[in-house]
């Protein structure tokens, strides 16, 4: 049976002030498009890889912080992206939200599933908000926040060894 070794984790009393705000920083990112002042979602997820890239490389607790933040971006902004266009299509082709556009099947009409969609992209939306001010406060405490999904994906990439050549390091049963 083989196995995947692991980095220790920090503890808190071993992460320094500016570690912890750095990831806490992560989490911020999703403010990015407001603070610009522009309704793109693409924004908050280039500031979050442009964040992700230049804070990996100070510690793995940033580095952990900083991908579960950016992996957690990358769904809420595909809805959202999907909500603009599809509205920016309905103004522009229709001019209002009237049923006159394409048949969609399973729904009466195509504004039910549009305002369907924008409930599910705002409860995600809220979701992401809630989860990402958890994660900023815990980060900033010196704790871990695990988010459901993403919070394994970046611990097995921020903690885990890898050889010289990129491969992870496993270790062999005693012969």
């Amino acid at each position: 049976m083989s196995t995947i070794m692991y980095h220790p984790v920090e503890q808190i009393d071993d992460l320094s002030l500016r570690e912890r705000e750095d990831a806490m920083g992560a989490y911020l990112m999703m403010f990015a498009a407001l603070a610009a002042g522009l309704p793109l979602p693409i924004i908050n997820l280039i500031a979050a890889i442009i964040y992700y890239f230049l804070n990996r490389a100070k510690s793995r607790f940033v580095k952990f912080h900083s991908l579960q933040s950016l992996l957690s971006q990358i769904p809420t902004t595909l809805l959202n992206a999907g909500l603009v266009f599809w509205t920016f299509r309905i103004i522009f082709k229709n001019g209002s939200f009237n049923d006159s556009d394409i048949f969609i099947e399973g729904f009466a009409s195509v504004s039910e599933a549009y305002w369907g969609y924008l409930w599910v992209v705002v409860g995600a939306n809220l979701l992401y908000v809630i989860f990402s001010i958890i994660g900023a406060i815990k980060a900033r405490q010196g704790r871990y926040y695990y988010f459901l999904f993403f919070g394994k994906l970046a611990y097995h990439q921020a903690y885990k060894i890898e050889n010289e050549g990129g491969q992870s390091t496993i270790n062999e049963p005693p012969k």
